[in-house]
């Protein structure tokens, strides 16, 4: 009769809850039972185990009744990053290695047949809460999974290729290897037990620039204010215009990305398997298709997966032809475009993921999108263009802060026009700016709330003046004129200015207009 812990981790959400994995081995009917609400994927594990264990060459107790219980019970558990931690546990339990030598470790890996590891989802998210939880903790993941948990500061991670090479390392003190069948066991990968150090370092891949957009002077203004803000922007125009080449070369124009935000933007992309070592430290642009459904954006199932808005998380939401998604899928940004995070609710279980991501619209003033065109005619009915601007609500229209028209620009000035200033240099002043306003808040100015707005926007008697009868003549709501302030300041730190004026008031006042209905 033997009885092993061994220790790992389960998600739920973006947190990595520590499991611990019991295995008992008792006389009795041979039988192999796993408790512990496990989902269907870490029930199979009973069979990937066996055939893993065996075919390593190692001793699988079948005259035995094996008993996994995985704690806490209450805790669901899914994927298959529980096959290694299991395997080990039996092999504790069966005195084929010492159970004692696993106390500082944790392990994560899906084992094949063969023993080989295979990686899973969400590794930096166990890397980060052992960092969070300070501890001496040892991690062993699967090639893949070592890397990226490698990323997180002062992590302790050791790469596995294959079962054996983790078995190698818990001999029991004077035992033979030969005994246990390991002096000519295969290496899979040929690695074998490696402690893996970052040598990884945040690179800005090559993006399209921001020369290419002929013209356009307006809109390239107000997607440096937007940069250097952290604000929202909708881009409306007809065909044609350059609303998504200005949006597929937003993120080039916004600042290097700092330790904490790649991490985090990292762990969300690894929970979703979605993250690649070739993208550290680059700022996510996701831009999913208009038939999205708002699970889809949001995030949503069971057990609670991140959505487009949290894969944006310290980057660019993208929603071209925005009046075309789902009303609901809109709607649910409001939310998170207001509080940066976004809370999942389930009968059985509840996730909150981060959110803070830059939305950029687009969209066509009406359905034929030529209104208001000096070379098409629009052919839309007032019914029509009402109609379809109302897609778009209110509350969700007050919460985006830059509403700029993107016009057609004549084939002579678009075949004959100089090639625009470069993302680079439009990069280095929103920096510029977005540093500023760290220094003077601790963040950038989007995020200023409550008491900070009235503290920090620093308006002169002018500015202060020409705000009130402006917000009253146009009737801002609250949100409005708030947001207002924020574009003004940052338009101020674009400038250089110490307090925020009337001019830089009356330039944000400009994209706060509304659809002409």
């Amino acid at each position: 009769m033997g009885l092993s812990l061994v220790q790992s981790r389960a998600l739920r959400g973006l947190e990595a809850a520590r499991v611990t994995v019991e295995v008992h081995l008792a006389n009795g009917l041979p039988s192999f039972t796993l408790v512990g609400l496990a989902d269907v994927e870490v029930k199979e594990a009973r069979e990937r185990v066996r055939c893993a264990i065996q075919n390593a060459g190692l001793q699988f107790p079948h005259n035995q009744r094996i008993t996994v219980n995985l704690a806490p019970a209450d805790l669901p558990k899914d994927s298959g990053r529980l096959d290694l931690p299991i395997a080990l546990g039996i092999l504790a339990a069966s005195g084929q290695i010492d159970g004692s030598l696993l106390t500082h470790y944790e392990f994560a890996g899906e084992l094949s047949l063969t023993g080989a590891l295979r990686p899973v989802r969400g590794a930096l998210a166990m890397a980060l809460a052992l960092h969070g939880g300070h501890t001496s903790i040892r991690l062993v993941l699967p090639p893949g999974n070592a890397e990226e948990a490698a990323l997180v500061p002062g992590s302790q991670v050791y790469r596995a290729c294959h079962l054996l090479d983790v078995v190698r390392q818990f001999v029991p003190a004077g035992a033979a290897p030969e005994a246990l069948g390991l002096d000519g066991a295969i290496q899979a990968g040929g690695d074998g037990w490696t402690r893996v150090e970052s040598a990884v370092s945040a690179s800005r891949a090559p993006t399209l620039d921001m020369s290419d957009v002929k013209g356009q002077a307006g809109a390239k203004r107000a997607m440096e204010i937007a940069a250097a803000g952290g604000h929202s922007v909708l881009l409306t125009g007809p065909p044609g215009s350059g609303k998504s080449m200005l949006a597929q070369r937003f993120a080039g124009l916004l600042p290097p990305m700092s330790c904490d935000e790649a991490l985090q933007s990292a762990a969300i992309g690894s929970l979703s398997g979605r993250f690649a070592m070739e993208n550290w430290g680059q700022r996510p642009t996701c831009s999913p298709h208009h038939s999205a459904s708002a699970v889809a954006l949001v995030g949503g199932g069971s057990p609670p997966r991140p959505g487009e808005i949290s894969l944006a998380h310290h980057g660019v939401l993208f929603l071209d032809e925005l009046p075309e998604f789902p009303r609901a899928a809109l709607e649910a940004l409001r939310e998170p475009l207001e509080t940066g995070c976004i809370t999942i609710s389930r009968a059985a279980q509840r996730a909150e993921f981060p959110a803070r991501f830059q939305l950029v619209g687009a969209m066509n003033p009406c359905p034929c999108g030529y209104l208001g065109s000096s070379i098409h005619s629009c052919r839309c009915t007032p019914d029509q263009i009402h109609r379809y601007q109302s897609k778009l609500s209110g509350p969700l229209m007050d919460r985006i802060d830059l509403h700029i028209d993107v016009p057609s620009l004549p084939n002579a000035e678009l075949l004959g026009a100089a090639a625009g200033e470069t993302t680079e240099h439009i990069r280095e002043r929103c920096t510029q700016a977005r540093n500023r306003a760290v220094e003077r808040q601790g963040c950038n100015n989007m995020a200023l709330q409550g008491q900070a707005i009235e503290q920090h926007i620093l308006l002169d008697g002018d500015a202060v003046k020409f705000l009130n009868v402006a917000a009253t003549r146009l009737g801002w709501s609250a949100r409005g004129t708030h947001r207002a302030l924020k574009v003004a300041r940052t338009i101020a730190d674009l400038a250089g200015s110490h307090h925020t004026q009337v001019a830089h008031l009356a330039e944000a006042m400009q994209y706060r207009r509304t659809l002409t209905r």
